[in-house]
């Protein structure tokens, strides 16, 4: 019974595999751009349901997207990024207010 121990371990090479280095997705900042109408109480609910910020958070981007026109609401994976710009877009027409969104790539 040693014999055919010995005989299955002749021959055989064992090789580790290497680890598929696994990337990680790329991803995206969705931007809210200020406009003349968009109430900031608008913007704000929008911070706090569709990005979950506290209103704090939310007020603070507020001011920062009416100071400077632009402001990075949040930063996902492309699908879910292009599902928050297509929820503020519909929120925003069922309010009827203009409010634009974009997202680029971080």
């Amino acid at each position: 019974m040693a014999e055919r121990d010995t005989q299955r371990d002749v021959g055989v090479v064992t090789r580790t595999k290497k680890k598929e280095e696994v990337k990680r997705p790329k991803r995206y900042r969705v931007l809210l751009h200020n406009d003349d109408y968009t109430t900031m109480e608008f913007v704000v609910f929008v911070l706090q349901s569709v990005f979950h910020h506290d209103e704090t958070t939310a007020t603070e981007i507020m001011l920062h997207v009416h100071k400077n026109g632009i402001g990075v609401a949040g930063v996902y994976p492309r699908e879910v990024a292009e599902a928050r710009v297509a929820k503020i877009e519909a929120l925003a027409r069922a309010h009827e207010f203009p409010l634009m969104t974009s997202m680029e790539e971080e």
